[in-house]
């Protein structure tokens, strides 16, 4: 699986007192048993490049294939990492869907070299991102960040500057102002601005979507 391009699982019932005493019943144990399974079977998350702006396409071309070449039982998950913005425009705040990875595209996969075979063949796909010749899975800790951000419930505030950088406040108490970027808080949505107020520099909070680069 060598890839030049590769990149980066009938008993008597008890009794009622035997039942009253037991910590576990047998629906638990099997539910235990089962989720084992599906955590031991190898399958784990790979991040495969894809044409810039064809993301949306290799993932209808990947799925199709999985479907109609029966690999359903070890290609299980294709995802287009999207987030939700705010953003301003022309005086007007919008929420839109932006790729978290453009050019990336996530599969959830057990690897071998029918799934690699599959997945590395489909149109538009232009490798995986490894080590070497060999796909490298995501870690959990990745995974969780990467799911925690495409689903969050607040749409995040698109930010188009940088510490150091020089803006313009575009409404509120100080509309019209400039300034430096000092800091910014992407939790809250706002950034520390220095601006010069009475030939003082002074510290003032803003909501991104009142700056504007200068």
């Amino acid at each position: 699986m060598t890839d030049p391009q590769t990149e980066r699982p009938d008993q008597e019932q008890p009794t009622p007192v035997e039942s009253h005493n037991e910590p576990e019943t047998a629906d638990n144990a099997s539910l235990d048993t089962t989720e084992e399974k599906e955590v031991d079977d190898g399958r784990a998350w790979y991040v495969v490049h894809a044409y810039s702006g064809m993301e949306t396409k290799v993932k209808k071309n990947l799925e199709h294939r999985i479907q109609s070449m029966g690999k359903e039982h070890l290609i299980f998950q294709v995802i287009v990492p999207t987030e939700e913005q705010i953003e301003l425009k022309e005086g007007e705040r919008r929420v839109v869907q932006r790729r978290v990875f453009p050019g990336y595209i996530l599969v959830q996969m057990i690897l071998n070299d029918d799934s690699w075979y599959v997945v590395r063949n489909t149109p538009g796909v232009t490798g995986f991102v490894g080590i070497g010749n060999r796909p490298t899975p995501l870690s959990a800790v990745e995974v969780e960040r990467i799911m925690n951000r495409i689903e969050a419930a607040e749409p995040r505030v698109q930010v188009s500057f940088k510490v150091g950088e020089r803006v313009r406040v575009t409404e509120g108490a100080f509309a019209d102002f400039h300034g430096i970027v000092d800091e910014i808080d992407i939790e809250r949505g706002k950034a520390r601005v220095l601006i010069s107020i009475f030939g003082r520099e002074t510290p003032v909070e803003v909501d991104f979507l009142q700056l504007e680069k200068s």
